[in-house]
């Protein structure tokens, strides 16, 4: 199977950062070019920019709470590209809070995060859909959660999303066939900064009662990403676990 990127155009939102960051460089490595995407952190979008391999990178502001915010940023990517072979949805925010304090979670919370987790990777791909049509055979990979089907996570606005994003996900792999595939990576705790208070000592803990007993690293939900992109290519509305078999308890 060819994992030569070369000439294809990739967009990862919230590309500047943890398993965003890794798999910009992966499919810089792999010989694409990435428009990193990022919302506030323009200093390490461009930090990044820099140390990503070859040329034709660049990095777009996006802030997916914004609907005018999205239509901007797909505009100035159709300005400078003709075609996207490739949309990493992988920008989304969450708030620690434990599932028994309903009254912890309240409305105005709940609807920034399901603006932000689901309205904005839906918002994007529509605003996209055109470029992503006219490369042919595309694929859009959003970033999900075990949350989403385990019920478990960092709050249960959280596992809403993901849940949300898993069905969607299948909705828009069957209307936007053949063109364009879409598939799902659900990782579990990964060694990023998205949780707060969730350090690698945690991390470590969790691992230790998974049946693999190993610490996910944003480089292997990265992985699994690019294998949708570069081996998979007769698979749409699937779903991709990378969580050291924790999902399984």
């Amino acid at each position: 199977m060819n994992k030569d990127l070369t000439g294809k155009i990739a967009f990862v939102t919230g590309g500047s950062n943890g398993i965003g960051a890794a798999t910009s460089r992966m499919l810089a490595v792999a010989g694409a070019s990435v428009i990193i995407g990022y919302n506030s952190g323009v200093d390490r979008a461009n930090i990044l920019l820099k140390e990503l391999p070859g040329d034709g990178h660049s990095i777009q502001q996006l802030t997916l709470e914004n609907s005018s915010s999205v239509k901007q940023a797909a505009d100035q990517i159709k300005s400078a590209h003709s075609k996207l072979d490739i949309l990493v949805n992988s920008a989304g925010f969450t708030k620690p809070i434990p599932h028994h304090d309903l009254d912890a979670l309240d409305d105005d919370l709940m609807d920034k995060m399901l603006i932000a987790n689901v309205r904005g990777p839906f918002s994007v791909i529509r605003e996209l859909r055109p470029l992503l049509k006219a490369a042919a055979d595309s694929v859009i990979v959003n970033l999900s959660s075990v949350s989403g089907f385990k019920g478990t996570g960092s709050s249960i606005a959280y596992v809403a999303c993901k849940a949300a994003i898993d069905t969607m996900s299948l909705s828009l792999a069957r209307v936007l066939g053949p063109e364009i595939r879409v598939n799902c990576v659900s990782p579990g705790a990964v060694a990023t900064d998205f949780v707060a208070g969730r350090d690698r000592e945690k991390l470590k803990k969790l691992s230790q009662n998974s049946p693999l007993q190993k610490v996910v690293e944003p480089e292997d939900v990265a992985l699994a990403i690019m294998a949708y992109i570069t081996h998979l290519k007769h698979s749409t509305g699937a779903r991709m676990i990378v969580d050291s078999g924790n999902f399984l308890k």
